[in-house]
């Protein structure tokens, strides 16, 4: 009787896959936990307004995927849904951080294996290749800011996570394994369903990769007429690349073009999530007509781009000389390449590091987003010394890793003592030692923006939330939720029993009359048993003349009043 076969010892780069990944969930868990145990884990308004878009899919008067609205994009809600059922997990906040903790551990392996590829040349990744990915991937997964915001429901991780293994399979798709095209298109797809960075990155990619099919193309005939055959355009050889760019091609356009078709169907303009009501631009239009000043470098790609890059040190250092020093490690990642070109020994490594390039694509989109698109990054150390955005910064981290990678892999391999390599790559490590201890001694610039742009709206939410606990169960409530509805999520009165503007037919245009939330508004007591009034909302100015018990009126500075009314 044959013996079974024994069974296969993995590879080096699959063992330290697995334990690289069984590392980052570990700290992605015990983060977790620490936030949730300080009641960090909600501090950010949006990260409450992602868990209720995803709630209210399923737990609400008009349930469906239309709750999903327009601003935002689909996907980050979408991953939240299944981990929001119950209650529990939606009042805590933890089902919107699961998917970002799972983001962050595959961002971390997707961050060793994009630098292994980028960094091993064309041979297959060895010792030094391993070691940089190494370096690479534990800076990433160390970041505290990074740490931060993958316990919350922020889609920072989520999208980071798109962008790196997009880039590590185009890069692999560059080193020869066509596979990995079709793989980078559906990372691209979505990262395009997660954030609109996505788009940019989906166009960038696209450019290159045409021009790789546009190379290659042109050296075949080359080669071709060289030998004087002539290239048949339907043999095989030439229509395998091109199905696989067309696949690509389709899938990367797929995600954004469903977006549209998504808005011009339901809101009857396809770009309604760009110039609608609730979008950037008219949101700054309101701000400015108050008489706020625009914010810093509107109209001003340049001055825009500065805000970014600072943003950028922000996220990866504490003090302004370390800043400083992440920015020059990147330029000399940028320049170690094209010096070392001319070395033969070192050429293969130089040239296969051009894919990390893509890595820099949110520094255009934010400055382009910033100047033209209403989006606004304030950071503390520059007028008007606050704190809005800064988190954007977050996804230059990505490059700041992979230029440290660059620079070990160069160091490594040079023809220096060893004992000055040696020395070279932990005078690296200490440099990001330092530069993360400060920031966890200052605090995580990203918890800071939570905890300063949010005290007062939560303060307001948790006086709220113990009023609204009150109520009888099975009660009815009318409230605008745009603002506030974390009261109700931290009180757990489910969604379905509140009437509020996600109950509006938007495809019902330009008014409806018939719709839920306007017959609400029209006549309160007649649908709602309770309601809850900030004042200014639409619910304000539609009960605030009509003589209603009032059960408690909260004011809060800073915050809007808000009146809680028996209806009935």
């Amino acid at each position: 009787m044959p013996k079974p076969p024994k069974n296969k010892r993995s590879s080096p780069g699959e063992s330290d896959i697995a334990l690289l990944a069984w590392l980052a969930t570990s700290v992605s868990i015990l983060t977790f936990l620490f936030y949730l145990k300080n009641g960090e884990v909600l501090l950010y308004g949006d990260a409450v307004a992602h868990i209720n878009i995803a709630r209210r899919v399923f737990d609400s008067k008009t349930p469906g995927l239309l709750q999903l609205g327009t601003v935002w994009l689909p996907l980050p809600h979408l991953l939240m849904v299944p981990s929001l059922i119950s209650m529990n997990m939606w009042r805590s906040g933890a089902g919107g951080s699961i998917p970002s903790m799972v983001a962050y551990v595959f961002g971390v392996v997707g961050m060793f294996r994009l630098t292994r590829c980028a960094v091993s040349g064309s041979n297959p990744p060895d010792g030094v290749a391993r070691a940089a990915a190494w370096i690479a991937a534990l800076v990433y997964a160390a970041n505290p800011n990074l740490m931060y915001m993958q316990s919350t429901a922020m889609g920072e991780a989520v999208y980071l996570a798109f962008f790196i293994w997009a880039v590590a399979y185009f890069c692999e798709w560059v080193q020869g394994n066509p596979a990995a095209l079709t793989r980078c298109g559906l990372c691209i797809a979505g990262a395009c369903l997660t954030r609109y960075d996505g788009w940019f990155l989906a166009v960038a990619t696209l450019i290159l990769v045409f021009m790789r099919f546009g190379e290659q193309l042109f050296r075949s005939r080359g080669r071709a007429a060289l030998h004087g055959r002539v290239s048949d355009a339907h043999s095989p050889g030439n229509l395998a690349p091109r199905a696989s760019l067309l696949k690509f091609v389709l899938i990367s356009a797929a995600a954004p073009g469903l977006w549209l078709a998504y808005n011009a169907i339901v809101y009857r303009n396809p770009l309604e999530f760009e110039n609608g009501p609730y979008s950037a631009k008219a949101i700054e239009a309101r701000s400015q007509s108050a008489g706020n000043p625009g914010h810093p470098g509107s109209g001003n790609p340049l001055v825009a781009g500065m805000f970014v890059l600072k943003a950028g040190e922000d996220n990866v250092a504490a003090n302004e000389w370390l800043q400083r020093g992440w920015v020059l490690l990147a330029i000399g990642a940028v320049l170690t390449p094209l010096i070392l070109h001319r070395n033969e020994s070192l050429r293969p490594f130089a040239k296969s590091a051009w894919p990390l390039a893509l890595l820099l694509i949110p520094v255009p989109f934010y400055a382009l987003s910033i100047a033209y698109g209403g989006v606004p990054i304030f950071v503390p150390e520059w007028w008007p010394f606050s704190h809005y955005n800064v988190r954007y910064g977050l996804q230059s981290l990505p490059a700041f890793c992979a230029a440290i990678a660059i620079l070990v892999n160069f160091t490594l391999r040079s023809t220096w003592n060893w004992r000055l390599r040696f020395a070279s790559v932990l005078a690296l490590l200490a440099f990001v030692l330092a530069s993360y201890s400060r920031v966890w001694r200052a605090g995580p610039v990203c918890l800071q923006e939570a905890e300063i742009n949010m005290k007062t709206r939560n303060q307001l939410e948790i006086q709220l939330s113990a009023w609204l606990e009150r109520l009888p169960p099975n009660a009815t409530l009318l409230m605008y939720l745009g603002d506030h509805v974390g009261a109700v999520e931290r009180s757990g009165i489910p969604l379905r029993h509140t009437i509020n503007e996600g109950n509006h037919r938007v495809w019902k245009q330009p008014s409806d009359p018939e719709g839920l939330w306007e017959r609400a508004l029209a006549d309160p007591p007649k649908y709602a048993d309770y309601i809850l009034a900030f004042e200014g909302d639409p619910v304000w100015q539609a009960v605030h003349n009509l003589p209603l018990r009032e059960v408690v009126e909260v004011h809060v500075t800073g915050q809007a009043r808000a009146v809680l009314y028996r209806a009935r």
